[in-house]
């Protein structure tokens, strides 16, 4: 794919990525979007996604980024770490009514729903894929503090086994922009409000082994919420502290987000690939990290993955 030749002669460009966007969503997106914007200023860039993690908002353009559809037919419109149409939410239809449909991933369940995509599963992140896209001479800070910080999020700070050499080359050269990278570390991926260190404790301390000690899970209801003053955008670590436990293969967590009706995210060490998992229940996502909406009671949806999950161990 060469991004240069999509963009020659386009006049509009509308970028998005899923929903409930995470480090790897907004950093990818706000990359592409700075790229746009400061080397295309003819072209009318805009982003839209649903809100963000307020740690994201040191990002450069950041506060531009719109979180409710408009009623306009785009050039080109790019779909940013999405495996299929609906992740893209309110966004899917103005997606849909572009000129010519774009999708970056690195998901091994995308779809293929756009005219022309680059979806590369091996990649740890949507933020690598945008980083090889780019010219390198043009990466400058704002755009290097963006991709970093998705490459950041998407290996868990090159933890999981998606980081590979490429990743970290690809990091080295986004350090050497000058970007803070240390901080961005500590204030997106590590830095918490003690309501978030709350309702970690409490999840942790509700959690359950099963499977003979190789599954973890928890689950927060919109009670526990309430009770401590969260929304679904600050749960964000829990999976991953659940993940790191003494001898636990899969780890799964679970939110109430409806009448009946749960998120699901699902980790793994080595063994068990949670997308043909998350695939199944209406979702998606890589080998070692998915999700997925699932209706029912904890119970009865725990019930339903631990049998998936018992098969593949």
């Amino acid at each position: 794919m060469n991004l240069d030749s999509i963009l020659k002669d386009v006049k509009s460009v509308g970028i998005s990525g899923h929903v409930r966007p995470d480090g790897d969503c907004v950093g990818s997106t706000l990359g592409l979007y700075n790229y746009i914007c400061k080397y295309y200023p003819g072209i009318d860039c805009k982003l839209y996604l649903e809100r963000i993690p307020d740690c994201f908002y040191f990002l450069n353009r950041a506060k531009e980024i719109i979180h409710v559809p408009e009623d306009k037919v785009y050039d080109v419109y790019f779909a940013l770490d999405c495996g299929d149409l609906g992740r893209l939410g309110a966004f899917a239809d103005i997606f849909t009514k572009a000129r010519h449909k774009v999708c970056i991933d690195h998901h091994k369940s995308n779809s293929g729903f756009a005219d022309e995509g680059l979806i590369v599963p091996g990649k740890s992140s949507t933020s690598e894929l945008i980083f090889e896209l780019l010219p390198k001479d043009r990466i400058d800070r704002d755009i290097a503090e963006a991709l970093y910080t998705g490459i950041v999020h998407d290996t868990g700070v090159f933890q999981y086994s998606c980081t590979t050499a490429a990743t970290m080359s690809a990091a080295g050269f986004l350090m050497e922009r000058g970007i803070d990278y240390s901080a961005i570390v500590d204030h997106t991926y590590y830095e918490k409000t003690i309501e978030q260190n709350k309702v970690l404790a409490y999840a942790i301390n509700k959690a359950e082994l099963v499977l003979d000690g190789a599954v973890i899970k928890s689950v927060i209801t919109k009670d526990d919420m309430t009770r401590f003053g969260v929304t679904p955008l600050e749960l964000d670590g829990i999976i991953n502290q659940l993940r790191i436990t003494k001898g636990v293969e899969v780890a799964i967590f679970l939110y109430e987000s409806g009448d009946n009706e749960y998120k699901v995210s699902l980790r793994s060490k080595r063994k068990v690939d949670l997308s043909e998992i998350a695939l199944k229940f209406g979702g998606g996502g890589h080998e070692r990290a998915a999700g997925a909406t699932m209706r029912g009671t904890p119970d009865e949806i725990f019930e339903k993955l631990e049998e998936e999950i018992r098969h593949r161990l």
